[in-house]
């Protein structure tokens, strides 16, 4: 982890993976804990990008074949990634819902293993090997000292893995949900607000775009280790990218900047940040570069 002082931040650098994502690890450990014959007519998955490398990657790793459903509209440096790992890429019509329907259509058609991105304890078990990473990295410090750790959340895998995994520890730690205000629904029923009344816009963060699937067991894992779900604008989320490049040298994609926003609008407090992936779209990153 890096430590940036003045802020008093720790950055969880998931851009550094092999897929530049943290969803490597929850598709890895799915993929890879699968007998063979469970694998015998492929995996498929829907992914608006990251979720989809990981689970390319992992199936190239077991030599079977992969088919990643994606929006249309999807980052295309996601989607070149997933090609060069040897899956197959299917677009469907409409943002990320659909495409998750469409897979899993495809999965019960084909009778293929179906890796959903959250809906699943093997992958939630996978992301929570970044909490314990971090409870490592902070051993040794002060344990009445509360930390907060901010994660960006869309289907809520990766803070409820995050969450499970530190809930017991020593260190006093607080769990905190970063969604962007275009997309808030994971937040919407954090707080008790109904579902069918979160009205969706477009939001630079890919990544966290989409409802949950109905009855995923992330809602009540999320309820159990999660403290707090906070928003950020789009304008945080531009302001956050192009902070972390110019400032410690981190190229992020929006997904993760909704964390870090939320982050550097908060007290100065010890916190660590899971900056959740780097597969920025080129143009995206030409303008937070130049500042445009």
């Amino acid at each position: 982890m890096l430590w940036v002082e003045e802020r008093g931040l720790f950055l969880k650098c998931e851009n550094r993976q092999h897929t530049g994502s943290f969803k490597l690890r929850g598709a890895l450990n799915k993929i890879l804990g699968r007998e063979a014959g469970e694998l015998s007519r492929g995996v498929v998955a829907s992914s608006a990008g990251n979720h989809g490398l990981g689970v390319a990657f992992a199936a190239m790793l077991r030599g079977v074949q992969a088919t990643i459903v994606v929006p249309r509209d999807a980052v295309r440096k996601k989607v070149e990634g997933i090609l060069a790992f040897g899956a197959s890429v299917q677009y469907a019509d409409g943002g990320y819902a659909r495409a998750e329907k469409v897979g899993r259509e495809l999965a019960e058609q084909t009778q293929a293993l179906w890796v959903s991105p959250y809906n699943d304890p093997e992958v939630i078990a996978g992301q929570a090997t970044v909490g314990l990473e971090i409870l490592e990295a902070l051993a040794g410090r002060p344990s009445n000292v509360e930390w907060e750790v901010i994660v960006p959340v869309s289907g809520g895998g990766l803070i409820a893995g995050i969450g499970l995994a530190m809930r017991n520890s020593p260190m006093r730690v607080r769990i905190v949900g970063a969604q962007p205000e275009a997309s808030p629904w994971m937040h919407a029923y954090f707080y008790g607000h109904p579902l069918e009344q979160v009205h969706e816009y477009t939001t630079l963060a890919d990544g966290l775009a989409g409802a949950v699937e109905a009855g995923a067991i992330t809602f009540g894992l999320v309820r159990q280790v999660v403290h707090e779900m906070v928003l950020v604008s789009e304008q945080a989320i531009w302001e956050a990218m192009g902070w972390c490049v110019a400032e410690v040298g981190e190229v992020i994609e929006p997904s993760a900047a909704v964390a870090l926003a939320a982050a550097l609008a908060r007290p100065r407090a010890p916190r660590v940040v899971v900056l959740s992936g780097g597969n920025a779209d080129v143009g995206v990153l030409e303008r937070v570069r130049s500042g445009r």
